[in-house]
């Protein structure tokens, strides 16, 4: 059976500086010349070498004045003030969690920055660090927002709303961070039957809608109630679908997400992984956003 077969072959680049004022988006891989002028300072993902200015990582060169970077395409989070992530637990310690959010280092979440059961107000006493492991412990997925960043780059989490806490039944997906869309709100109850947290570290959180939330549980409580085939017929497909707009590269948010799964429909679930099947709903989506943005 025959095959086609490219050899890599040497991409051509123009001599001289490959960063102009009129090129706004220029990408690089590991190696490539960025630019010869030695007026330019060098800043991330550059080295210099024979007095040329080179990319070490894949990703789009960023000009500031006379200072050159390079930013990767595929990273690990940077976490901002505010935004939304979905974490496992890795370390009860004193006083404080340890959460594994798809960053440089492990994220922290203090027992002062969660709810406690009923949602008291008051001061954290030696008992309720004693029963720290009775809230979370370790391997429990929970979702929370980033408070602050420490000066290594670490960040301190909260789950002090309702909409926060621990996570129960449902599936999760990880995808690149750069491919979930900043959004007013990340927590979205879709038409299809179920819902959706698009954690901004790339952790995407498919569950089933619950009927009510308990209030009194202050975000720990997780029901265990066995959930019905259609319920995970629909999370298997939201599942799939994300995969799938993931695969090609096409931001996620609630109203993509929606239109691929109705694009999917069309199709039975385990057919959703096959590539030709994807490259076609994923098609089908970028065309209704196309015309919902026009």
């Amino acid at each position: 059976m025959a095959a086609d077969m490219r050899l890599a072959a040497a991409r051509k680049r123009a001599p001289g500086s490959l960063v102009s004022q009129d090129e706004s988006k220029h990408l690089v891989a590991p190696g490539d010349v960025i630019t010869t002028d030695t007026g330019f300072m060098r800043g991330h993902g550059t080295y210099t070498e024979d007095e040329k200015l080179m990319a070490s990582v894949a990703g789009e060169v960023e000009r500031v004045n006379k200072l050159i970077c390079v930013r990767p395409l595929k990273t690990r989070f940077n976490g901002e003030v505010g935004d939304v992530v979905v974490g496992r637990i890795t370390e009860v310690q004193q006083k404080r969690w340890k959460v594994e959010t798809n960053s440089r280092l492990d994220s922290v979440l203090l027992l002062s920055s969660v709810n406690l059961p009923g949602g008291e107000l008051r001061r954290r006493s030696s008992e309720d660090e004693l029963a720290m492991r009775d809230y979370l412990q370790e391997g429990d997925l929970i979702s929370a927002e980033v408070q602050s960043v420490f000066a290594d780059g670490a960040l301190s989490l909260h789950t002090r709303s309702l909409k926060y806490g621990k996570l129960g039944q449902g599936v999760l997906v990880q995808v690149s961070p750069s491919l979930v869309k900043r959004r007013k709100t990340h927590f979205h109850n879709l038409l299809c039957g179920a819902s959706i947290i698009l954690g901004n570290n790339g952790y995407v959180w498919i569950y089933p809608t619950p009927a009510q939330q308990d209030e009194e549980a202050g975000g720990f409580f997780t029901s265990t109630e066995p959930v019905p085939l259609c319920d995970r017929e629909v999370i298997s497909r939201l599942q799939n679908c994300i995969l799938a707009l993931s695969a090609h590269k096409v931001l996620l948010y609630d109203t993509s997400v929606l239109y691929c799964f109705e694009s999917s429909l069309a199709h039975q679930i385990k057919d959703t992984l096959k590539p030709e099947v994807m490259e076609e709903i994923v098609m089908e989506t970028r065309q209704r956003l196309v015309e919902q943005e026009g």
